[in-house]
């Protein structure tokens, strides 16, 4: 373990409510996260998966929230009761002191602001008492309520999304007019800000934010929650994304993201619309529609079916599955209302997207001065925060704004406002200017790489300041205006026009439903023609101004943070300009400094000094703040064996490299030890390979040479599929023959195998425990393509900005590390809970390196043997299963020899 006493020590006499006698480990971690939130530092924890780490999380973090909050409550009363008899005595002494140095009338002054400043602090401290009050006997109420009473009878809710008739259906374009932007300096009145939207008040309530990777993750971390101790008196809601949480048939039957969100920030603004009466020519009154003829807002999101959402998420801990049933009980937007509930919440669950990107955290409402951040799985933290800065658009994306905008600007050029025209003439000079860096002729694929300056300067764009652009297209809601505009000219079908006047040509039949005749006439700009359409393009997205406004906002990054690459291709359409965050710290630099403290956890990672430079260094974090905290796995010592193997059974060094990787006679050697090692493991036995390639490349090279057909005497054989949808049918059928086989004995196979791919769908998330991953072998080092230019160019970032590390560029150590951390995500799917055993084979000779060593999780590095010869390995492995085998009085496999 690696820890830090003074920290535990700390927090000795803290009682950890446990819903059962915590593990040793389980009682220290614990106690480093008590100290870690106490002394408001950074804590990267290490805790194995089967340790129980979302447990030791959950009760760690709520047992320092339950002291901090009673420890703050009292501190108020004190606090509040000292300024009162401060108030009563009036300070006599201090001012009598005083007299001597001031004259009266100072003496009087000063006394008077002395005791108004306490009046005021007086007044806020009762305030926030009185607060804390009325939420407890708010909470109290519905808990009261809820023992007490049946469940409520809702009121019916009067549901308006059905179409109206055509009579009453109003052509307005009012909706689409961007709204008038005075100047830079003020704020444009969209008019889609609404009272209910507003955000409330958090009273002051300390948080622990939560977020994982996945919604599963995040349902059964609720789980765990309500499993603990704290679970009956946790207030805890559940962040998602309208795809997961809107339950309207309107919206929820739409297939793409983009599409659910501008569906539903319309409705929103009928809704406030709704009130608006318009008057036709014969003075009969209509309820305003939106251009499509839809009806008015969305029939859940009212303010009283809201209400009661929210008192049923403050009542118990719900996961999303729950959250959307309660939603519909209610008759209440679960998406709404699990943002509206977040000010009275304690814990806030909710994805990485939303608490990572500023601009989703403050539109959920997440405020992050005073309170507790946890990143769970964080190991791919560095990669994940890159990720979701980093943006693509393409040839197509562009023209097609383009098009859009302009149709857009010719339509309504007369009404709008000066300071609208010129940004929206500054937008379609800008996406003019891509398609002219992504256009020309080019002799097949070519990738170029910018600076931000660079490309700008490049482009021409040099002149155009993107921070007020970027202002003004958040201000004017000019993409949510673009896509009510397209949506109405569905039907008319928006013409696409080619920048530079020219008459529509080839990308017209990319961009269009229906296909056209070939080109008559050259444009003037280099839009390549596309062969064929493709049907879903439409689908996706009415207008992609907002991917692009995303991009746009990407190119406000400082220079050296971030570069742009172009991929220029034979089509237009095909060809992309990418955004690529280099230093991802940027962006993680608010959360580490606005926070109380910030705590990043995983099952593995190692290596945890990536964390410290790349992250919290360059985020100006002290060394001094850092906390570490690592432990082992609570297996026994001989549950595991790891071993380093150089050698095959002919005596042949195992160099995967890439030079050597693809030689027969190590792929000879290969097959050799995989049919020697499935004749002594039982059970199931997970292969990795460094990429899909390699893995075909492989598989194919072994049928030829009859390697698979001695493989499938011993075991049957399971690969892993490209398709996402085929993962789980795989794994069936995989689980099916080991189950099998074991209940069977007289059957020739011993169970499968099964041939997966480091980095792919199943090198994360899923759990080999017991007999599904009796052994791992893990081929080779899964180096990166070096070639990658995003590759060379984040280690050349690294190398410039960054000292050497151990005697090694920094540019190097990351190229090693993105290595190794997909290695130990993949060896640690076998080990999953305390009973579990297994071995795990590496096969390269330079697993044997110390600095290689050195970047394992220490639960298995300490246990680590290094085998030079085959013979001695294959020994270790037979004993290892042989006594297992022993120890549950089954049957001894054959042991049978090395071949």
């Amino acid at each position: 373990m690696n820890s830090s006493m003074e920290a535990i020590g700390d927090s000795e006499d803290v009682d950890f409510p446990f819903p059962f006698p915590p593990y040793p480990i389980q009682t220290d971690f614990m106690k480093s996260l008590y100290s870690t939130l106490e002394d408001s530092k950074i804590g990267i924890f290490e805790s194995p998966t089967g340790t129980g780490k979302s447990l030791s999380l959950i009760c760690g973090a709520l047992t320092w929230l339950r002291d901090f909050e009673e420890r703050q409550k009292k501190e108020l009363e004190d606090l509040l009761q000292g300024k009162q008899s401060s108030g009563m005595t009036g300070n006599k002494g201090e001012s009598g002191a005083k007299q001597n140095d001031h004259p009266p009338q100072m003496d009087w002054l000063l006394e008077f602001d002395t005791k108004q400043q306490q009046m005021e602090d007086a007044h806020k401290l009762k305030n926030k008492r009185d607060s804390l009050k009325r939420q407890e006997e708010r909470l109290n109420k519905l808990k009261t309520k809820a023992r007490v009473t049946k469940k409520r009878k809702l009121e019916n809710v009067e549901t308006s999304d059905t179409p109206l008739e055509d009579g009453g259906c109003h052509d307005d374009d009012d909706d689409m007019l961007v709204a008038e932007y005075n100047s830079d300096g003020e704020s444009a009145d969209g008019g889609d800000q609404s009272d209910d939207e507003k955000e409330e008040e958090d009273d002051g309530i300390t948080k622990i934010y939560y977020c994982s990777r996945t919604h599963s993750q995040l349902s059964q971390f609720v789980h765990e929650v309500k499993k603990s101790p704290f679970g009956g008196d946790t207030r805890l809601t559940t962040l998602g994304s309208r795809q997961n949480l809107c339950i309207n048939p309107a919206v929820t039957k739409l297939k793409s993201l983009t599409l659910i969100n501008e569906k539903c920030l319309e409705m929103q603004k009928n809704k406030r619309d709704a009130g608006k009466k318009r008057t036709d020519q014969n003075g009969e009154k209509h309820r305003k529609v939106s251009a499509t003829g839809s009806a008015t807002g969305c029939p859940y999101y009212k303010q009283g079916p809201m209400e009661d959402f929210k008192d049923r998420v403050a009542m118990e801990p719900l996961d999303i599955e729950q959250l959307v049933g309660a939603g519909r009980d209610t008759k209440a937007c679960p998406y709404y209302g699990t943002r509206h509930s977040v000010p009275l919440a304690q814990i806030v669950v909710l994805p990485y997207n939303i608490l990572l990107h500023k601009s989703t955290r403050e539109a959920c409402g997440i405020r992050l001065p005073g309170n507790i951040v946890v990143i769970d799985e964080a190991h791919n933290l560095l990669e994940t925060i890159s990720s979701i800065y980093s943006m693509e658009i393409t040839g197509g994306q562009v023209n097609k704004a383009f098009s859009q905008l302009t149709q857009y600007m010719r339509r309504y050029k007369s009404r709008l406002k000066a300071k609208n025209l010129m940004y929206i003439k500054q937008l379609l000079h800008v996406l003019q200017s891509f398609i002219v860096m992504l256009g020309g002729k080019t002799e097949g694929p070519l990738t170029k790489l910018y600076t931000i300056n660079d490309f700008l300067f490049t482009s021409k764009l040099d002149n155009i300041n993107f921070f007020k652009l970027q202002t003004y297209c958040e201000k004017s809601k000019i993409s949510h205006k673009l896509n009510g505009f397209v949506e109405k000219s569905l039907d008319t079908e928006v013409k696409l026009s080619n920048p530079g006047g020219a008459k529509p040509g080839g990308m017209s039949q990319f961009l269009q439903q229906i296909k056209q005749q070939r080109r008559q006439q050259q444009p003037k700009l280099p839009v390549q023609p596309e062969v064929e359409e493709r049907p879903q393009e439409r689908v996706e997205a009415s207008s992609p101004l907002m991917n692009i406004q995303s991009f746009l906002q990407a190119l406000t990054n400082a220079d050296k943070d971030g570069r742009v690459v172009v991929y220029k291709k034979d089509l237009l359409s095909q060809s992309s300009l990418k955004f690529l965050l280099l230093n991802p710290a940027v962006h993680f630099k608010e959360v580490v400094s606005e926070a109380r403290s910030v705590v990043i956890a995983g099952g593995t990672m190692q290596p945890v000094d990536e964390f410290k430079h790349q992250l919290f260094s360059c985020a100006n974090v002290p060394p001094e703040r850092i906390l570490e905290f690592s432990c082992g796995h609570v297996i026994p010592p001989d549950h595991l064996l790891p071993i380093s193997l150089s050698h095959g059974p002919s005596g042949r060094q195992m160099d995967f490299t890439f030079q050597s990787r693809n030689k027969p006679e190590i792929l000879d050697e290969l097959g050799r030890i995989l049919v020697n090692l499935s004749a002594i493991i039982p059970a199931g036995l997970v292969c990795f390979f460094p990429s899909y390639d390699y893995a075909d490349h492989v598989h194919s090279h072994w049928e030829k040479t009859g390697v698979l057909a001695r493989l499938e005497k011993k075991k049957a054989i399971f690969q892993e599929p490209k398709k996402a949808t085929q993962v789980d049918q795989v794994l069936t059928q995989y689980a099916n023959v080991i189950k099998n086989t074991a209940l069977n004995s007289k059957q020739s196979q011993n169970g499968a195998i099964l041939l997966s791919v480091v980095g792919g769908k199943m090198s994360e998330g899923i759990n080999f425990s017991d007999d599904m991953g009796r052994c791992v072998v893990m081929v080779g080092l899964p180096y990166a393509n070096i070639q990658s230019p995003e590759l060379k160019e984040k280690m050349d970032y690294l190398n410039a900005t960054m000292p050497m590390i151990q005697g090694k560029s920094a540019g190097q150590v990351h190229y090693d590390n993105i290595c190794m951390k997909a290695v130990n995500q993949s060896i640690g799917r076998a080990i999953r809970h305390k009973g579990d055993y297994a071995a795990i084979v590496l096969v390269d000779h330079r697993y044997g390196r110390a600095s290689t060593q050195a970047k394992l999780p220490g639960w298995i590095s300490r246990h680590l043997h290094t085998v030079d010869k085959f013979g001695r390995a294959f020994a270790l492995i037979r004993q290892f299963f042989v006594s297992k085998q022993q120890s549950q009085d089954g049957e001894v496999p054959s042991p049978g020899n090395p071949t």
